[in-house]
């Protein structure tokens, strides 16, 4: 089915299915463009990340901000029982979300509450004209519940895919789709055109991705040999196989302003080292930007020890920092030894030396990256330690650390915005896409990643793997 043959607007209780690249986003904007009543709609999705890309594409769609309210299941959930306090009978203090694993699940459960309990009907009916729900594959057992109970009031549609539900984990079981979503929103349409591949004139590699979908859902196997000219398979024969993972990873781009993603195991440290082995790759960072919130935490500015905590952290970001070169020669300069003049990096050194504070530290990290050689791939954590660096004053309730974590959760709001060349997981990069997609070990995916991995490039797909025939396990 078209995306012009599906009307949102038009569904009372139903379920969109919408394969990757097939217009699922378009068809929501399509939706909203069209909307004019009284009330706005509701559109709900799982990441602020994803909120703040499906506001853009609305935003570039010209749709009004008058006709939708916007937000995560979870964000809505704590609108929910910070307006109606009394009746969800939920402590205050845990609407802080200041330890995430216990507070989300009590949010949770407490908007089911009110939402079962019936007393505020009138004001959701009130309020909103239906309830859009984007990326429901995703949606654990107690959002499902959350959305379920909303839709006992209000008109709702939801769309997704149950091919790239990749986000339940033990603590956190995403909703069966065939048992759970669809016996409470029947499937209403499917989306069928490949708009992605489509609209950059690769239509049959497009056509026969959404053929390796319905292979990959039915438990068989993907034979690559027969894949369109689009797709290179790379052999893994065991021969210098991280040679050939490094070259793919250096595939070329179509064009000056086309990207290419690469996708990885689910180890940080493997992104990393093919990040920092691939001119211009940066690697895409998990959310809560651990490294960076222990930095924060672990530099006593006036310890001994910081100039080394901060030049370790240059190296954890950068290639060829030369660190154990850098500090010994700023404890020769410090002795007052050595003949040459000391380097734009090693006075940055000398001066945080001499005064320790945020201000010089941003200022070595700065003067490190500007080093002939150096080379920062881990782009994302240097500059949100950085913005902190210089938003910090020392002060109590505006320390390094304080401000790292509010950096982190601003980021998490806007979300990752996408380098000419990234490197990532299925999880850290699904949502996203490009021109070209560097697949660095196919053999090692389930059928769920494998098909996230495989649809993210629209002109050309590189996959690594031992056998051109793909066997991954059917979906649960």
């Amino acid at each position: 089915m078209a995306v012009a043959e599906i009307d949102l607007l038009g569904i009372s209780q139903g379920a969109v299915a919408a394969p990757a690249g097939c217009g699922k986003t378009e068809l929501i904007a399509n939706a909203l463009r069209r909307y004019s009543g009284p009330k706005p709609v509701l559109v709900l999705t799982h990441t602020n990340a994803g909120v703040a890309a499906l506001r853009g594409r609305l935003e570039r769609s010209g749709v009004g901000s008058s006709a939708y309210r916007l937000s995560t299941i979870d964000g809505w959930a704590i609108r929910l029982i910070s307006t109606f306090p009394t009746r969800s009978g939920l402590d205050a203090t845990i609407l802080k979300v200041e330890t995430p694993g216990n507070d989300y699940p009590a949010i949770r459960d407490a908007a089911c509450r009110l939402l079962s309990g019936g007393h505020i009907r009138d004001v959701l009916a009130s309020s909103y004209a239906r309830l859009i729900v984007d990326e429901y594959q995703d949606c654990s057992v107690p959002q499902h519940t959350l959305v379920c109970r909303a839709a006992d009031t209000l008109p709702t549609v939801i769309l997704g895919d149950p091919l790239q539900a990749i986000f339940g984990w033990r603590g956190n079981e995403v909703a069966d789709w065939n048992k759970e979503v669809c016996v409470r929103f029947p499937i209403v349409g499917q989306l069928g055109t490949p708009w992605r591949w489509k609209n950059a004139d690769t239509e049959t590699f497009g056509r026969w991705l959404l053929e390796v979908r319905r292979r990959l859902q039915t438990g068989q196997i993907v034979n690559l040999r027969e894949a369109p000219p689009e797709v290179q398979w790379i052999r893994l024969d065991g021969t210098d196989d991280h040679g050939k993972q490094r070259e793919a990873a250096r595939t070329p781009a179509p064009d000056a302003n086309a990207k290419v993603i690469i996708l990885g195991d689910s180890r940080p440290a493997s992104h990393r080292l093919i990040a920092s082995q691939t001119p211009g790759a940066i690697t895409v960072e998990n959310v809560d930007l651990r490294d960076l919130v222990d930095f924060a935490q672990g530099l006593d500015f006036p310890a001994p020890d910081a100039l080394k905590h901060v030049v370790q952290f240059a190296g954890s970001v950068m290639t060829n920092v030369g660190g154990a070169d850098l500090l010994q020669r700023v404890a020769v300069l410090l002795r007052g030894g050595g003949r040459k003049q000391p380097s734009e990096t090693e006075q940055a050194a000398l001066d945080f030396v001499t005064r320790p504070c945020p201000e010089l530290a941003a200022a070595l990290l700065s003067a490190i990256n500007q080093s002939p050689g150096v080379r920062a791939y881990r782009l994302g954590v240097l500059r949100s330690a950085l913005r902190a660096l210089n938003q910090c004053d020392g002060n109590v309730g505006n320390s390094f650390a304080e401000t790292a974590v509010r950096v982190r959760e601003q980021n998490r709001i806007v979300g990752r915005p996408l380098a000419k060349r990234s490197v990532g997981s299925t999880l850290l990069l699904k949502g996203l896409e490009a021109e070209v997609a560097v697949i660095l070990n196919a053999g090692d995916m389930d059928a769920r990643n494998l098909y996230v991995a495989m649809t993210r490039g629209s002109k050309k797909l590189v996959i690594c793997s031992k056998s051109p025939v793909l066997n991954p396990a059917k979906p649960a």
